[in-house]
């Protein structure tokens, strides 16, 4: 079962505890305590429930489980919340672009930002310590700890310039003398992750190489490998600092040596043999909603642990279920789901579309048991969290599934889009070309591989295929949202996905053969639909064809609705506010 490791050894729990009620305050991270370091970190039992210590915000309840995952990331040119046109409440604003300082839902001292710099301080500690007393060396067990920590401290401070920018650097414990810092230039935070990762990736091991790093809770070399050449990207890619949008000027952050670095990384990933795609994108899905911890080495290179009882993936992000079932327990309304055009502007020989992007959800139960209804038109939902798909009856609003933090599917394109750059186009192929492979069959890939990705020949041309493809494969996993800033694309192509969606509404140009009608009717086993008129084309005279089935209208997409998309300038509010109760605490040093 996943979970994340408690400290209960009274003597660990009194590292993190902390005696001053300021810091307390203002960060909610802990101070060290007078316990005598050397002992925790130079014996192996205790330095890992140390660095154990570290996850524990990952799970704080308003943090990455119930705040930073259900909110970050939403809405970009393929996902968005569902309700995003309402204005009963401060949820819209944070996809919406419009968000304030004192948002209803972010502004607590409790909240993400605090708890990231609670495993910030918890990992500055281990990484202190180890370091002195460790004796942390490549390949041996101290050294697995010690790269652990960097890499998950740099987790930690990623989500927090993506969400925020500029934020304050903390990489020693707290002092007195510390205690309030102002925002500092991502740049200096960058490149000290970037170095930090180039550490930690001599000191893990490869996924399975070890006891330390056989699943994919565990930090390995193949994550960390791919997470330094994400970062690499971000760091160099166009992104909003306080004068415009712009790239980075300093030079150790060009695009010729991030999209260097980060060749270099994907390319030792791929050629290590140690990740790898699932032959079946269906399957991998399925394999990852169940609550069994996956085996490293295939294509989840690290995952967010939660326990059972803790984390909101499916809650937030599955396919809704009106009320208690045969799947489970108390009804679960997924809140978010792709932008109607996206099911249209996958290929109907994509495998990745029907698991993507989900049109029905699970009626009110009868005898304890749900059918599938059809959704609304404008109201669709992932296909990538189902309960359906889960081994347990899971009840209450936590349910144990993990956040795949990294995929090996992103290293290649990550790959294809850094080789198309320094190389060409022809050096980028065979990564796009793995991409589509897996999604799709065999018989049609000469036409769908082969001659795709040859027609590709000039760096422009890649380049968009690149951007396209990542769409197609990370529907609903909230990564667009960073990849279209540093590409530049994020307002260009909201406001391309709401002209996408207009043309939708209207059925017109590109969405001319999208049907109007869908005809249902259930197959043997009482409760999946079996529907026509999904795909293009399906157009039919009044129940031609499609006898016992069932006529429902297919077409409600207001203005309104696609104008909710966002609200405000994307690209002048890339980024969160710090919330009001932290700029409160910081003593004068912190502001919007």
């Amino acid at each position: 079962m996943k979970r994340i490791i408690i400290i209960t050894a009274i003597f660990i729990t009194g590292l993190f505890t902390s005696c001053q009620d300021t810091i307390d305050n203002y960060l909610d991270t802990p101070s060290q305590s007078s316990l005598d370091e050397s002992l925790i970190f130079s014996n192996l039992t205790l330095a890992k429930g140390a660095i154990d210590g570290i996850k524990i915000s990952f799970g704080d309840t308003n943090s990455y489980r119930g705040r930073f995952l259900p909110w970050y990331g939403m809405n970009t040119d393929v996902e968005w919340y569902n309700s995003s046109e309402s204005i009963t409440d401060d949820k819209p604003t944070l996809c919406t672009y419009t968000t304030l300082p004192l948002n209803s839902q972010m502004n607590t001292l409790d909240n993400a930002w605090a708890r990231m710099y609670a495993g910030i301080e918890r990992a500055n500690i281990c990484i202190k310590g180890l370091r002195k007393y460790g004796n942390p060396t490549a390949g041996s067990e101290m050294g697995q700890l010690l790269g652990t920590a960097l890499a998950l401290r740099a987790v930690y401070y990623a989500d927090l310039m993506k969400a925020w920018g500029d934020v304050p650097a903390r990489f020693e414990p707290i002092s007195s003398e510390t205690l309030y810092l102002e925002r500092t230039n991502r740049d200096v935070i960058y490149k000290q992750l970037i170095k930090d990762l180039g550490e930690a990736s001599d000191l893990v091991a490869w996924p399975n190489a070890s006891t330390s790093t056989t699943s994919v809770e565990q930090i390995n070399k193949a994550f960390v490998k791919g997470f330094r050449a994400r970062l690499a990207m971000v760091a160099s890619g166009f992104q909003q600092y306080p004068d415009g949008i712009r790239r980075s000027t300093d030079p150790e952050l060009s695009v010729e040596k991030m999209y260097a670095l980060a060749l270099k990384e994907c390319r030792d990933v791929i050629a290590s043999g140690k990740a790898n795609l699932e032959p079946s994108f269906e399957t991998f899905w399925k394999n990852y909603n169940k609550s069994t911890v996956l085996t490293a080495g295939g294509e989840s290179l690290w995952e967010i642990p939660f326990a059972a009882g803790r984390g909101r993936m499916l809650y937030t992000f599955a396919v809704t279920h009106t009320s208690t079932d045969q799947y489970q327990v108390g009804g679960h309304k997924g809140v978010a789901g792709p932008l109607p055009y996206v099911f249209y502007d996958y290929d109907v020989a994509d495998s990745r579309r029907d698991v993507s992007c989900v049109p029905y959800i699970w009626g009110t139960a009868l005898a304890s048991k749900a059918k599938q209804e059809l959704g609304a038109f404008n109201k669709w939902y992932f296909g990538k969290y189902r309960y359906e798909w889960n081994t347990l009856n899971i009840s209450g609003t936590d349910d144990g599934i993990n956040k795949i933090y990294m995929r090996y599917a992103e290293v290649l394109l990550i790959a294809a889009e850094a080789a198309n750059e320094l190389e060409g186009p022809s050096a980028a192929a065979p990564y796009l070309k793995d991409i589509r492979k897996r999604a799709f069959a065999p018989a049609v890939q000469p036409i769908k591989v082969d001659a795709y990705v040859s027609a590709l020949t000039s760096k422009d041309a890649m380049f968009k295929a690149i951007v396209e493809e990542h769409k197609f494969e990370f529907t609903g996993e909230m990564e667009r949202k960073q990849a279209l800033i540093r590409w530049n694309l994020l307002k260009t192509n909201l406001d391309l996905a709401m002209a996408k969606m207009t043309r939708l509404a209207a059925r017109t140009d590109e969405y001319a053969d999208v049907p109007t009608k869908l005809y249902y009717k259930y197959k043997a086993d009482g409760e999946t639909l079996d529907v026509f008129g999904l795909n293009r084309g399906e157009i039919v005279d009044p129940l031609v064809g499609v006898t016992g089935y069932t006529a429902v209208d297919w077409k409600t997409l207001t203005a309104d609705k696609i104008a909710s998309l966002y609200k405000a300038n994307p690209d002048q509010h890339q980024y969160w506010p710090i919330w009001q109760a932290f700029i409160d605490a910081s003593g004068g040093k912190l502001k919007n």
